[in-house]
């Protein structure tokens, strides 16, 4: 049952559906040294064209700059990413993922990927096309 923290019991129930998914993958995730946040960053960094600066990486996960140096500064410490020096601006670094951080992001993708299948096995085409549908006209209505 919804914690009732709106005044519409859908919007609880999206909340705490959403709420449960994430706490679902972060589990599988865990279990294999890895959490949501981090795939979050290595996701982003291995689609980047190119190597990312760490303001650029934050904005683009929508975290606070601490949060975000958290993140890498223990992905760095894990042989997963490295930062390297901005080709024109002495100053600055950007990321980069290393082998050892491609591969555990190709390892953290099948696992987010198998358990939201788990999650999501009772439904069938035709209700992933109507959830998405519904889904879609509240983005809509929101901007």
């Amino acid at each position: 049952m919804a914690v009732h923290g709106s005044s519409d019991i859908l919007i609880d129930e999206l909340f705490e559906t959403t709420n449960r998914l994430r706490q679902f993958v972060e589990t599988r995730l865990r279990e294999k040294g890895a959490s949501v946040a981090r795939l979050r960053a290595l996701r982003m960094l291995a689609r980047a064209p190119e190597p990312l600066r760490m303001r650029d990486l934050g904005e683009m996960a929508g975290i606070a700059a601490r949060t975000t140096t958290t993140i890498v500064d223990s992905l760095e410490r894990d042989g997963l990413v490295e930062r390297v020096r901005h080709p024109t601006d002495r100053r600055a670094f950007l990321l980069r993922l290393t082998e050892d951080g491609l591969r555990c992001h190709r390892e953290a993708e099948e696992t987010d990927r198998l358990a939201l299948a788990e999650a999501t096995a009772t439904l069938d085409p035709a209700d992933r096309e109507l959830l998405r549908g519904l889904l879609a006209r509240i983005r809509e209505n929101t901007g």
